[in-house]
């Protein structure tokens, strides 16, 4: 396998600046460059010099193969945080035969390919490079700990326990069984089944958390949804203006609320309008309304007309400043009760926020829902169909198998490229 380099922080101006190598020559080029190596895990100060020229004063750190994010011999040249000097150690470095820049991702690749990392850590490692608030930080972490890993494997330990239970069946078919099986099997095979289930109902949630909470904001033409906009944004995200109809299209801000990522829109005022333009921001106002995960309905003087608010909605008030009002209430222009509508937003997606469970992606909802159908006809297989043993351990290896499907274990080659894309040349 080629050695490869990359910068492994940022890029640009900086105190310190990482170059990383990994490979086969990353020790023997490290020597190369600075003369003699300090013990593996313990970093050492040494001048990095080639061909007689000086490059840098860096602190050097050497991985042995068993200890290193790739699992393989990995150096680490923390350099001086200069464009020119990490410039000039590239340089260098791609002078070396058999060494070569690394590609988007490619070191994460590595530690896949060499059993470091399953595949949902390397998920949750894309997510934490994402990750834009807390609770984003907080569900990535939890994947890239390798909790899922964890958990898919006592699950495959239960259904490979079931599954022998049942070929035992099989293979003593001609002699007396002195035990039946069917209740241990039943018994590991509905525990799967149930934790299965657990987990699929909290996918909904876990994705939110981590694509993040959209908030539409709904009230007829004129009504202050875009000046309130424009006060939870703190600038002038959206156009205001008394002339009705002003907003056409949906208006996005995207804003941190107590941990959670959340995308405000400001969308067209509902009403009926016979402007050709106007009616079309009035259905994707509509459109989007449907989807979002919180619909925050702005009153004025009249009703919104065109959507009624449902029991999870928010009524609010608006222009708290030019009239008295009961209840929740807000001024766009003042600011008044905004503080409130925040922390009443908060709470209501706090609520859907904590019924997320460990798994975070569609493809994880995909595998387990597959793995609890195969689940399903093993179990009506053993109730209703004894003598049907071989299928009933077919499908708990089908089960098995969509769970290897989630860690990477098998059957994910055309996942792959598509993971690693979003990855930047370094990690």
């Amino acid at each position: 396998m080629d050695t490869i380099y990359a910068q492994a922080s940022a890029r640009g101006k900086a105190g310190v600046a990482i170059i990383r190598i990994s490979g086969p020559l990353s020790w023997s080029v490290t020597e190369v460059l600075a003369g003699s190596l300090p013990p593996a895990r313990v970093a050492g100060l040494r001048r990095l010099r080639l061909n007689g020229d000086f490059l840098d004063e860096a602190l050097v750190l050497c991985f042995e193969a068993e200890a290193s994010f790739t699992g393989e011999r990995v150096t680490e040249l923390h350099l001086h945080g200069s464009i020119a000097t990490v410039s000039a150690v590239l340089r260098a470095l791609s002078g070396f035969d058999g060494l070569r820049l690394a590609e988007p991702g490619e070191f994460t690749r590595r530690a896949l390919e060499n059993g470091q990392l399953d595949l949902t850590q390397v998920e949750g490692l894309s997510d934490l490079i994402e990750a834009e608030t807390e609770a984003q930080r907080r569900q990535a972490l939890t994947v890239l700990s390798g909790a899922i890993g964890q958990k898919v494997d006592g699950w495959r330990r239960n259904l490979i326990r079931a599954c022998a239970l049942i070929e035992a069946t099989i293979d003593f078919a001609d002699e007396d069984v002195p035990v039946d099986v069917s209740p241990e099997v039943l018994e590991l095979i509905n525990r799967v089944c149930g934790e299965l289930r657990h987990e699929l109902d909290g996918v909904g949630a876990a994705e939110r958390v981590r694509e993040g909470y959209e908030v539409a904001i709904i009230g007829r033409p004129n009504s202050g949804k875009s000046t309130l906009l424009n006060r939870l944004a703190g600038r002038e995200a959206a156009i205001t203006s008394d002339v009705a109809g002003t907003t056409r299209d949906v208006i996005e801000v995207r804003m941190d609320i107590d941990g959670l990522a959340v995308t405000f829109l400001d969308t067209a005022g509902l009403r009926e309008t016979p402007d050709r333009v106007e009616a079309i921001g009035v259905a994707r106002a509509i459109e989007r309304a449907e989807r979002a995960d919180l619909r925050l309905f702005l009153l004025d003087d009249e009703e919104v007309g065109l959507i009624s608010p449902r029991a999870e909605d928010l009524v609010v008030q608006g222009k708290a400043d030019l009239r008295s009002q009961c209840g929740l209430a807000v001024s766009g222009l003042t600011g008044a009760g905004v503080g409130e509508l925040l922390a009443e937003i908060s709470e209501r997606l706090s609520r859907k926020a904590a019924a997320a469970g460990t798994m975070t992606r569609e493809r994880h909802r995909i595998a387990m829902s597959r793995a609890v159908e195969a689940l399903e006809m093993a179990r009506d297989e053993v109730m209703l169909r004894p003598e049907h043993a071989e299928i009933a351990a077919e499908a708990l290896r089908d089960a098995a198998r969509a769970l290897d499907t989630l860690v990477g274990r098998i059957d994910v080659e055309t996942l792959l490229d598509e993971i690693f894309s979003s990855f930047c040349i370094g990690k």
